[in-house]
C-alpha cells in the first residue's frame, strides 16, 4: 500500500493540461505535473514517485528524491525562518517546514541540522523535527555486538558523539573509539561495540577487536606507500597538518608513530618518516 513519505511506482491514470493523475490505490488520485513526468509518458504506465502534500494539501507525486524520507534524517539547511516554524531544504522544490514547537532552540537560517521527517496527523502533512529523541528509539536490544550500521553524527557529550543509528536508533560513539575528529550532520560507517545492561547502544567507528591506535597505524602505513614511502609529518608536525590528512588528533598520531617504530615499520628521522623495507 502507498504512504505519504514514501517512494511508490503507481500508474497514469490520465492525462490532464497541467500534468497527469497517478492511481494512489487507497490514497486516491495523486497529481504529477507535467514537468516532473518523464518525456512520452502515456496512460498506464507507471511511474516512481515520493509521495507528499503540496502547499495547496493536494496529494502529489514527484520523480525528485528528498534528502530523507518518512522516518528517516538527513543533514538539512534552514532557507527561511518564520514565527512559526522553519523550513529546510530537502531537495524538493516545496521546501519542508520545522514547527517551532519541534525545535530545541530556534534554527537559524544558513545554517543545517539534522532533522528528521514525519507526518502530522493533524494536517496530513509531512514536516520536520529536530527533536530525534521524540522519534527515534533508544532500545538497541535488536541489535548485536559487531554489526556494521549507518551513523549520522547528530550531537556532542563529553564523552562522545551522539548517532542516528540506522535511522531508526540514537547511540553514542565514544571518543577513543573515533579515530579521528567527528562533524555534526557528518555520515560514517560504524559498529555496534556493545548493548549495555539498559539497552543503550555504544558505537565504534573501529571494526571489531580494532584499536585505535592500529587502526590509525594502518591508515600511516597506507598513507606511506602511496607516497613513495616518504611523508613530511612527524612527531613534531602542526597539530591541524596532522587533523587534515588523518583527521586524527596529534597525541593519538604519535602513539601510532611509536607503535610503528618499535614494530621497525617506520623510520622516524628530523624532517620525515620514511617507510621502512
Amino acid at each position: 500500500m502507498s504512504r505519504i513519505g514514501t517512494t511508490a511506482g503507481l500508474k497514469i491514470m490520465k492525462l490532464v493540461t497541467g500534468g497527469a493523475f497517478l492511481d494512489g490505490g487507497d490514497l486516491g488520485e495523486v497529481f504529477i505535473s507535467r514537468k516532473e513526468m518523464p518525456s512520452g509518458a502515456a496512460v498506464g504506465d507507471e511511474i516512481s514517485v515520493f509521495l507528499y502534500r503540496d502547499s495547496e494539501a493536494v496529494l502529489t507525486g514527484s520523480t525528485s528524491r528528498p534528502r530523507a524520507e518518512l522516518g528517516q534524517c538527513a543533514f538539512m539547511k534552514v532557507v527561511a525562518v518564520t514565527k512559526s516554524g522553519a523550513f529546510v531544504d530537502w531537495g524538493l522544490p516545496k521546501d519542508l517546514f520545522v514547527p517551532a514547537s519541534e525545535q530545541y532552540k530556534p534554527l537559524e537560517e544558513g545554517r543545517s541540522y539534522v532533522i528528521l521527517v514525519y507526518l502530522d496527523e493533524r494536517t496530513g502533512r509531512l514536516a520536520g523535527t529536530a527533536k530525534l529523541h521524540s522519534h527515534l528509539n533508544e532500545d538497541g536490544s535488536a541489535f548485536r555486538p559487531g554489526q556494521e550500521v549507518d551513523l549520522l553524527i547528530c550531537g556532542f557529550s563529553d564523552i562522545g558523539y551522539k548517532a542516528v543509528v540506522d535511522n531508526t536508533h540514537l547511540g553514542l560513539v565514544f571518543r577513543d573509539d573515533a579515530p579521528g575528529e567527528l562533524r555534526y550532520g557528518q555520515s560514517v560507517k560504524g559498529f555496534v561495540k556493545a548493548v549495555r545492561p539498559d539497552n543503550k547502544l555504544d558505537l565504534s567507528l573501529l571494526p571489531p577487536g580494532q584499536s585505535g591506535v592500529d587502526f590509525l597505524a594502518e591508515r600511516i602505513l597506507e598513507h606511506l606507500r602511496a607516497n613513495g614511502g616518504v611523508s613530511p609529518l612527524t612527531d613534531k608536525s602542526p597539530a591541524e597538518h596532522i587533523a587534515a590528512v588523518f583527521g586524527a588528533s596529534k597525541s593519538a598520531y604519535k602513539k601510532s608513530l611509536g607503535r610503528l617504530y618499535k614494530a621497525r615499520k617506520v623510520r622516524l628521522e628530523a624532517d620525515r618518516v620514511v617507510l621502512q623495507d
